[in-house]
């Protein structure tokens, strides 16, 4: 099996430095390349090969969300969480509309950005749930409408289980349906609320407090 090629996008060298370590010290890992801002990460991807993407939201000359907007069209296979703080809650949507596959506190244990790396690697999606809860408590403060896109008691059903980290073969699996059937709600799923992708959909999920946490 390769190794999962990885590159850090954040302005501290301090943080990149011990992650890099981290990192490293698992043997399906590699740290390809690092960049202190969107303009180097830019960079990095024309000339390196990568598969997963770590990447700080606030860096100088150019922040993750147009960092990742760009790189995504660079490299289309290349996929990236982001790397948050508290309090960065109102970037997220731009993030999962840019491309984000997944989100981490920056003070995650190592195992949990292990976790993460290996589920977006897989084609999931990964929200910290120390993340999510913050971004229900702030949601819960705003008096926002709930929109439930007319969603069928089936498509909710799916959408929890997509909530859950499930695959569309999982899912059919759980539900005893088939997976064809399955693919065709997670289609309507996309377009009823108008999501880009997985991460898309988890996050309207939380907003519109179809799940809870």
């Amino acid at each position: 099996m390769e190794k999962i090629r990885i590159i850090i996008a954040d302005d501290h060298q301090l943080f990149r430095n011990g992650l890099k370590i981290l990192l490293d010290a698992f043997p399906d890992f590699e740290v390809a390349g690092e960049a202190s801002n969107g303009e180097e990460f830019l960079k990095i991807i024309r000339n390196t090969k990568a598969d997963i993407a770590l990447m700080d939201i606030n860096m100088p000359e150019m922040d993750g969300v147009e960092a990742t907007r760009r790189g995504t069209r660079i490299c289309p296979d290349l996929k990236v969480i982001a790397l948050s703080m508290y309090g960065e809650e109102e970037y997220y949507y731009k993030m999962v509309d840019a491309g984000a596959k997944g989100f981490l506190l920056k003070d995650s244990d190592i195992s949990e950005v292990k976790e993460a790396i290996m589920t977006v690697t897989k084609g999931g999606s990964y929200f910290s749930q120390e993340l999510l809860y913050h971004v229900i408590q702030k949601i819960k403060h705003r008096e926002n409408e709930s929109k439930s896109a007319n969603l069928s008691k089936r498509e909710k059903e799916i959408l929890l289980k997509i909530c859950e980290g499930l695959s569309n073969q999982e899912i059919a699996e759980n539900l005893f349906i088939s997976k064809r059937t399955v693919d065709k709600h997670r289609a309507n799923l996309l377009g009823k609320t108008n999501s880009k992708n997985t991460a898309s959909l988890i996050l309207f999920a939380i907003k519109n407090k179809l799940i809870e946490i």
